[in-house]
């Protein structure tokens, strides 16, 4: 203890970061888990969007009852509606990513990210609506 200088301890004393700097900032333990859900859904994506395009190209011309009759299989419901969630929540994680990293004053991201929020849950449900009416004949 003797050899150290004041220098020294008040140098370490102001590395640290008092409460009310950190305070809703730092690591909220979920890091590496909203990683691994934006590249599972990433991966989920590729085999739903392959599908929607070859589903698009498929009814290319075709007349108002052959693509309802198309869109209203169950298969392809599900398939649509797993594609719609899948993407819509997707592109939420990416976008709050995105608002975290350069949104810097507190209230404003605050605000973006209700408004992300809500603006992929009236996406989603606008979707799911939209697939499910053409699906049970609406």
């Amino acid at each position: 203890m003797r050899g150290r200088s004041r220098g020294n301890v008040k140098g370490n004393a102001m590395m640290r970061t008092p409460l009310s700097k950190v305070r809703g900032l730092g690591s909220a333990k979920d890091g590496t888990e909203h990683f691994w859900r934006q590249r599972i859904t990433a991966l989920a994506n590729v085999p739903l969007t392959i599908f929607f395009v070859v589903l698009v190209i498929a009814l290319q011309g075709g007349d108002y009852a052959s693509v309802h009759a198309a869109l209203s299989s169950p298969f392809v419901a599900v398939l649509l509606l797993l594609f719609v969630l899948v993407g819509v929540y997707h592109m939420k994680i990416g976008m709050q990513v995105i608002i975290e990293d350069y949104v810097h004053h507190e209230l404003s991201k605050v605000l973006v990210l209700a408004a992300n929020s809500f603006f992929s849950a009236v996406i989603g449900l606008a979707s799911v609506w939209a697939v499910l009416k053409i699906s049970f004949g609406g």
